[in-house]
């Protein structure tokens, strides 16, 4: 399921017209993204949780060429898979 598919279920199943569906979705997602953009860290009970993840830089190797590179310090997401959800899929 893609963003466009999930803006359309939840229309068909809350009666919300196409524009108020995307205004739900795209807040959710807004409001996680600004979160983790602060460093907080969020959580959907029993369904995941979104933490920020710090790496130092780091001396790499470039696959294709073998040349060493510097790799820059980032912040990525990760996310966690929550026991319910885990369940879910599992078919439990």
């Amino acid at each position: 399921m893609n963003k466009l598919e999930l803006i359309s279920k939840l229309g068909e199943e809350q009666g919300l017209s196409k524009a108020e569906s995307k205004t739900v979705v795209d807040l959710f997602f807004d409001r996680i993204s600004e979160a983790l953009m602060k460093g907080d860290r969020v959580e959907i009970r029993g369904w995941c949780s979104f933490k920020v993840k710090e790496y130092k830089s780091y001396t790499g190797r470039n696959p294709k060429s073998g040349e060493v590179v510097k790799v820059k310090p980032k912040r990525l997401p990760f996310f966690k898979v929550g026991t319910e959800l885990k369940q879910r899929v599992d078919g439990e």
